[in-house]
């Protein structure tokens, strides 16, 4: 099996070319409409008792059949056609309205007045979270004219057309035996058409079409009995995804949500991982974003392999907006996709039962190092890998950040309230570590925002949060500062296990060591020198700078790039607990440590941190550097000074 990388390069040419795509989609067009509820105005109904539910927000888009339509228009994809089945009802003119904006051919669109309404969800959300759906539409019944109208209309135009994507919905509607009949051998009749089948329930039943299913569906058309909410083991996904391929001899996408998507053909099988995403996400019409992209790069007469990273990426794009079935544009799918954030091994990562150790340590072997590297250059991230000054900052931020999002309301807010908010914090704290604090303060900004307890006027910058977060942390620093002056504390008591040993080794073997950290950089290099290693660094010690658009871990890997060419990335190692430096090194080939530090003991396995490193891309894992010698012999450096 192989990686599905989507090299920049190509990432362009596709979106470039999109124009040029000609798509149909046949299936279940809906037309999701929000209403979004707020609360605070309701009042009991003077007829019933009951509490209203004021509507502040009303808002109608193409779900569905028709989310796939609107995606591919966002791509790009100009010639456009749809065929479905409307009602003779407001859904059924809101549908042609919505359709029409995108310049979508609605010719094969059949309206039937009879025992038909245009399919519709309508999603009440309330104080952000979406309340039970309505669906319309669940018990139409195809009339036989509706039925023959439509099979004709799809027929007239598949000579124009590079690729029909057939999405089913629902149990009902349009797709009846005579219906499945009909298509099929119109499609037998156009072989060089490809079909795109996304049907939930009728995945065998066009057997020239190429398979698009989730890992559920495809483990259950292969006998197991998942639940919608249950972790489907990568290797079962790969074992149903093969199984189906051997069956139809057609294409195979699998996809696993966040976890990425597999695709296989004739020459083998493809898997492209899911992405590190740090926003709150809505997975509400990924699988829809999936398919529009997978089907614009098919037409293009791209890989499968290419087709499964693409849909990645506009999938990636849409999860991150919230309350609604989102599209991607191609600048969004470009900054997305130029640099992207992958997620490795998430399944050994959430299971420590799966790992392996070298031998007679408890040094993790995530990945097999590569058969030739010399390293020449390590760099290590500051806080939790090296120094344990700062240990305890989630626990000055969480209250920080909470404070700031209820501002006036901190000590009035229902219980409901606070503890929503702390989730959030929480959350967001976990997803940020090891990114620069100003870009945390920069979402705290947004989170303040959309909470909407402080006014307006009062929300300060990210600049400003950050000030408030530092001052406070810098206390307890400075206490702990003042304790090593006092010979209270040694730097033993600031640093994990044997960390200054292991520096001592590198630079006595002639590796050239970098220090960076998303700490501001004269903080950085105070706190080495209390510590008592600047020196080993010598001059390179890096930190972040008030520019959010600069990461100053980035900026150490691109600097180092520049001094020794990207052709020798294979000679720098990176040490780290965070993701962003881990993730950064893969990308540009080096190998990577994460360092699973518990910092309150300052030796041993923090569990969360494991996790994090791996999904990061961590080559080993370790919780300090006791093992100093094993570790150096991994890393093929002498173990004598």
């Amino acid at each position: 099996m192989s990686q599905s990388p989507l090299p920049l390069a190509r990432l362009k040419e596709l979106l470039a070319n999109l124009n040029r795509a000609r798509i149909g989609v046949v299936g279940d067009f809906c037309v999701d409409s929000y209403y979004l509820v707020d609360v605070a105005a309701s009042e009991p109904s003077l007829e019933t008792g009951i509490s209203t539910r004021p509507v502040r927000e009303q808002r109608q888009t193409l779900g569905g059949a028709g989310n796939v339509m609107a995606n591919l228009h966002a791509l790009g994809v100009t010639q456009l056609s749809a065929f479905a089945v409307i009602g003779d009802d407001i859904n059924g003119r809101e549908l042609l309205r919505l359709l029409a904006e995108r310049k979508v051919e609605t010719c094969g669109l059949v309206p039937q007045s009879k025992d038909w309404m245009t399919n519709s969800y309508l999603k009440p959300i309330v104080e952000g979270e979406e309340c039970h759906r309505y669906d319309f539409g669940i018990f139409n019944q195809l009339a036989p004219e509706s039925e023959t109208a439509l099979l004709q209309a799809i027929t007239a135009a598949l000579p124009s057309l590079d690729v029909l994507v057939i999405n089913q919905q629902f149990k009902t509607g349009i797709y009846t035996q005579r219906f499945q009949e009909g298509l099929n051998a119109a499609l037998r009749a156009h072989p060089r058409l490809i079909a795109l089948v996304d049907c939930r329930q009728l995945a065998a039943a066009f057997p020239t079409g190429l398979r698009k299913l989730n890992d559920l569906e495809a483990t259950r058309l292969c006998g197991n009995s998942y639940q919608p909410r249950d972790t489907i083991p990568r290797e079962v996904t790969l074992a149903a995804a093969r199984e189906l391929f051997a069956r139809w001899q057609t294409p195979v996408f699998v996809s696993r949500g966040a976890r990425g998507c597999i695709a296989v053909d004739a020459k083998g099988t493809y898997e492209t991982p899911g992405l590190h995403l740090i926003k709150k996400i809505d997975s509400v019409g990924a699988g829809d974003s999936m398919v529009a992209g997978i089907a614009a790069c098919l037409a293009l007469q791209a890989t499968p392999a290419e087709a499964i990273a693409f849909g990645n990426f506009v999938a990636g794009v849409t999860v991150q907006k919230l309350h609604q079935t989102g599209t991607a544009t191609p600048a969004e799918i470009l900054a997305i996709g130029a640099s992207p954030d992958y997620v490795y091994q998430p399944e050994l990562a959430e299971d420590v039962r799966r790992a392996t150790y070298a031998a007679g340590t408890e040094i993790e072997i995530v990945e097999p190092l590569p058969p030739e590297f010399a390293i020449r250059h390590a760099i290590f991230d500051h806080d939790g890998t090296i120094s344990t000054l700062r240990q305890g900052w989630e626990e000055v931020m969480e209250p920080m950040m909470i404070r700031a999002i209820l501002g006036p309301v901190f000590s009035t807010a229902a219980r409901g309230d606070h503890e929503r908010i702390t989730r959030q914090v929480r959350e967001f704290i976990d997803q940020t570590t090891g990114i620069q604090t100003l870009q945390q303060m920069h979402g705290l900004a947004l989170m303040v925002r959309e909470a909407g307890f402080v006014p307006a006027a009062d929300i300060l910058d990210a600049a400003g949060y950050k000030r408030i977060y530092n001052d406070a942390l810098m206390a307890l620093v400075q206490q702990r500062k003042d304790k090593l002056e006092r010979g209270e504390l040694g730097v033993e008591d600031f640093s994990l296990k044997h960390a200054v040993a292991f520096l001592q080794r590198l630079q006595a073997a002639g590796v050239r060591l970098y220090l960076a950290s998303g700490t501001d950089e004269q903080d950085v290099k105070l706190e080495a020198a209390a510590l008592g290693y600047a020196s080993l660094f010598e001059g390179r010690i890096y930190g972040a700078s008030q520019d959010m658009d600069h990461d100053a871990k980035r900026m150490v890997l691109e600097r180092i790039l520049g001094e020794i060419g990207p052709a020798n990335a294979a000679s720098m190692v990176t040490f780290g607990d965070g993701p962003v430096e881990i993730r950064e090194t893969r990308k540009r080939g080096g190998l990577t440590v994460g360092l699973a530090s518990d910092e309150c003991q300052r030796h041993g396995i923090n569990p969360a941190k494991r996790t994090r490193v791996i999904r990061a891309g961590a080559h080993l894992v370790v919780g300090d550097f006791v093992h100093l010698d094993a570790l150096l012999t991994l890393l093929r450096i002498p173990t004598q000074a």
